[in-house]
């Protein structure tokens, strides 16, 4: 009886006191590549694009987005997954979570004109320019 009590009362402690959820997409996060934004601008008319021969880590990290320069803060865990071109059928690129990547591994599977998807696992980030034009 006494473990239900204490389930009935943390149950309406936290419906009652909105503070305790977590609230959803309140982080900025933005995709790096060598420590580079890959989108050229964070507003609406931001394009995300790499070049079928670009290397390097690709990571997906919250963000410090200033008017000159922005910097990657803290790195978060995303999956990957690919759009075809010529199908635009969406596969995963793996069934791993990631930190970071090399963008070269995922190029390997990738033609120009595909698309590289980018997904938080966490609803926590906001990641508005989740996918990345294969140029």
């Amino acid at each position: 009886m006494k473990n239900v009590f204490y389930l009935v009362g943390g149950f309406l402690v936290s419906a009652l006191n909105p503070s305790f959820a977590q609230r959803e997409f309140t982080n900025c996060s933005a995709a790096f590549l060598n420590n580079k934004m890959i989108v050229t601008e964070y507003s609406n008319k931001g394009k995300s694009t790499v070049s079928e021969k670009s290397t390097g880590e690709l990571k997906v990290c919250t963000a410090e987005i200033g008017n000159e320069k922005s910097k990657p803060v803290e790195k978060i865990l995303f999956k990957v997954a690919i759009r075809d071109k010529k199908s635009k059928t969406l596969v995963m690129y793996s069934d791993k979570t990631f930190k970071q990547i090399e963008i070269q591994n995922i190029l390997k599977k990738c033609k120009k004109g595909d698309l590289i998807f980018l997904m938080t696992t966490d609803n926590r980030y906001a990641l508005p320019y989740n996918e990345i034009l294969v140029l």
